[in-house]
């Protein structure tokens, strides 16, 4: 697609990016002329809906992706249908956790060793999907709800504008924000009064749920309400247990033996190791002007998924070769949150870390209690460990090693 600004000439990328509500005037792009907006059902993504309609924009499309995080259909049907907008739902579930979240595992995708990522995996894949059905529209733009606050912002615009996307794109709100309270209100005084009892900004897939903003702002007082956890809610009575986890090549394919779909080990791990209260995790991330905000989330497959594929790299590896690779894996993943996923330099560091991945093969076998998780075996399909050091000590002894 290649889409015209109002004067008639291919726009610039400064004036295909849409930073602000007076950009989106019907007259500048046409009031029928389709636009696709990125779609969760929750307060933000369902106000700018209400903003286009109230706008004037009579073609509207909302792409919601679905990423395995169990949202409720019926709600963004009910939004989508009060506003008079498409609605289009995506099963993105194998894709994701088979080109995105597979290869967050093999570069160990932790942000400075406090959080696993997760909306730097999503976003370019939400963008690419979002960009497909624009282009099949002809629409003139993809919109999205990221403020200045959130990083998803540079992520969303900079996997658009690596992806060569010739529309316009970007969030209304990067330069007009506006309050949770305003959003509310307006959109209970068209009937929609659900969205009121948002307390925090919550992002979910199957990979992780993160709570941010609302009640959630301040990193010296952050109590999670615990009723925003679904995960790692630990059950009274719940025995401890065992569950063993094994790796292919790099890739987590069997759960105490059973071969799964990567989507699915996921998600029964997520519920088998919540069920102990593990996987909770909170961190600082850093915005563009070096300003930190406060993330917390629920990731209890992804608790055990890193560590076990890091014990099974240990068990396979060199030790050099570990330690180049976890120089990378900060490079990975920088270029990763800086909305870089479709540039060179993580796809070359993704090379180096694939080639790796290739000799990750083998089990690891946990033992979950009550918020911890210990591991009771390591076993590689080609070892570098020793099982009896008395008997290598004695045949390196006589072999004059």
């Amino acid at each position: 697609m290649n889409s015209l600004d109002s004067s008639g000439d291919s726009p610039t990328a400064e004036h295909r990016l849409i930073r602000g509500f007076a950009d989106l005037a019907p007259e500048r792009f046409g009031p029928r002329r389709p636009v696709v907006t990125l779609f969760s059902g929750g307060l933000d993504s369902t106000y700018l809906l209400h903003r286009l309609t109230k706008a004037g924009f009579a073609e509207i499309h909302a792409v919601s992706v679905d990423l395995g995080a169990g949202e409720d259909l019926a709600e963004q049907r009910l939004v989508a249908d009060r506003l008079s907008v498409h609605l289009h739902v995506i099963d993105g579930r194998r894709m994701f956790a088979e080109e995105y979240v597979r290869p967050a595992i093999a570069a160990q995708a932790v942000y400075l060793d406090t959080h696993p990522i997760s909306s730097s995996l999503s976003r370019p894949l939400i963008a690419k999907l979002a960009m497909d059905i624009a282009v099949q529209l002809g629409a003139w733009g993809v919109l999205h709800t990221a403020n200045r606050s959130q990083n998803t912002l540079r992520r969303l615009n900079g996997a658009l504008g690596l992806l060569g996307y010739s529309g316009h794109y970007g969030s209304p709100y990067d330069r007009d924000p506006v309050s949770r309270d305003r959003k509310s209100r307006e959109l209970a005084d068209i009937g929609l009064v659900h969205m009121s009892g948002r307390v925090a900004s919550i992002d979910a897939n199957l990979w992780c749920r993160e709570f941010e903003s609302g009640v959630l702002d301040d990193p010296e007082e952050h109590t999670v309400p615990e009723e925003l956890y679904r995960w790692s809610v630990h059950h009274a009575g719940v025995p401890d247990a065992t569950v063993e986890v094994g790796f292919a090549e790099g890739v987590p394919v069997t759960l105490d033996g059973a071969r799964l779909p990567l989507p699915e080990l996921i998600d029964i791990l997520n519920r088998r190791a919540g069920a102990h209260g593990i996987g909770r995790y909170s961190g600082l991330e850093h915005l563009p002007g070096g300003q930190k905000v406060l993330e917390l989330r629920e990731m209890p497959a992804a608790a055990l998924l890193l560590k076990s594929y890091r014990h099974l790299e240990t068990a396979t590896l060199e030790a050099e070769t570990i330690r180049e690779k976890m120089h990378l894996e900060q490079i990975w993943v920088r270029e990763a949150l800086e909305g870089r996923w479709f540039g060179e330099l993580r796809r070359a560091s993704q090379s180096f870390i694939d080639t790796c991945a290739a000799q990750v093969t083998g089990t690891v076998r946990w033992r979950l209690g009550h918020g911890s998780a210990q591991t009771r075996s390591i076993a590689a399909a080609a070892p570098r460990y020793l099982r009896n050091r008395e008997d290598w000590e004695e045949r390196s002894a006589h072999s004059g090693g």
